[in-house]
């Protein structure tokens, strides 16, 4: 009796019609990545052009999010950029980059360039940007009638902020298939020593975890100065800033301060504001009151570089940075108050 070659020739048909799917989908899937790589929005009034763009177009929780205004003007064009800041209040600014060309066909062309990180995930959104403009050309208006300036609004951005992990992801993790091995005879079954294993960690789980937070505390704690002082060292080595860089170099300054309080003393200072941090600051027991003066006369300088378009002294920027030196040096090896209060207890505590 002649055996049918049917049940050979299904399966490998089968696979062969699934593998053309999964290379098909696999192309789409990467054009579509290729496409959406980045959100791009071009925006023109009269002799002016607006380029803005994002990257990535979907980030994932902990992604750095580049975000480029770039905006050309005709000759005898007076452009004015967006404020520092202005509109990215729920993003962290990592850091602010503005500069200024001329391009071939002779045209100012202004940028500033931000790198954000999202605070969380899910739906997130860039509200618009303004860029106004004067036009001093002969013979034509300024500005509209009854305007001090022409304006252009860019658009909202939304984006989605993907977390680590999906929504429907399981949380437990289990084999494709059963354990098809021969069964052993003889000794204790292999979930009796996985339920030993699991009831020791259970048990001693507690210890490790605050035996690990106390110790990366205390790398924290010794670690945040030499970050500190390497940031301010590389910021110091570029020179003193001028007119152009008075902005980038006063965010850096106060972003490297800012960082250094919250691994230090574990405050929350890069994503609050200034009145909001010197708010909590003053309720801090580990840092002393001349250095809460200290640093809040430093901070509202800096926001005054940032956001009033200040100009200080060369001596006023010795200043800020002698300030700045002197709080990373005074608090070194500063041991805060609450330490402090609990070792002295402890200590009673023995010799009772």
């Amino acid at each position: 009796m002649k055996r049918s070659s049917a049940p050979v020739v299904m399966p490998f048909l089968y696979q062969l019609v699934l593998a053309m799917v999964l290379v098909a989908s696999t192309a789409v899937w990467g054009a579509e990545e290729a496409v959406e790589e980045e959100l791009r929005r071009n925006f023109e009034r009269g002799p002016v052009q607006v380029l803005q763009v994002l990257r990535p177009a979907r980030p994932v929780i902990g992604d750095v999010i580049e975000l480029e205004l770039e905006v050309a003007a005709e000759p005898d064009i007076e452009v004015l950029m967006p404020e520092f800041g202005e509109a990215l209040g729920r993003f962290e600014i990592i850091d602010f980059a503005p500069s200024d060309r001329l391009d071939d066909q002779g045209r100012t062309v202004s940028r500033q360039k931000y790198r954000l990180q999202p605070s969380k995930s899910g739906q997130q959104s860039i509200p618009p940007l303004r860029v106004e403009f004067v036009d001093r050309r002969p013979g034509q208006a300024s500005a509209p009638e009854g305007e001090d300036a022409f304006e252009i609004l860019t658009d909202r951005l939304s984006l989605v902020v993907a977390p680590l992990l999906a929504d429907d992801a399981p949380l437990v993790l289990e084999p494709a298939h059963s354990d098809l091995a021969p069964r052993r005879e003889g000794g204790p079954a292999w979930w009796v020593w996985a339920l030993a294993i699991a009831g020791a960690l259970a048990i001693a789980s507690p210890v490790i975890l605050r035996t690990y937070q106390s110790a990366r505390a205390r790398r924290r704690k010794q670690s945040a100065y030499e970050v500190a002082r390497t940031e301010m060292d590389a910021l110091l080595a570029a020179g003193r800033p001028d007119a152009a860089t008075m902005d980038a170099f006063y965010v850096r300054l106060s972003l490297i301060v800012r960082s250094y309080l919250e691994d230090r003393f574990g405050l929350r200072s890069p994503e609050l504001t200034t009145q909001e941090f010197l708010s909590e600051m003053g309720r801090s027991p580990d840092l002393a009151r001349t250095h809460q003066k200290m640093l809040r006369a430093f901070l509202e300088q800096a926001d005054l570089v940032k956001f009033a378009g200040l100009r200080p002294e060369a001596s006023a920027v010795a200043e800020a940075i002698g300030s700045a030196e002197r709080f990373l040096e005074e608090t070194r090896d500063q041991v805060g108050t609450k330490g402090a209060e609990l070792s002295l207890t402890r200590e009673e505590g023995q010799h009772a």
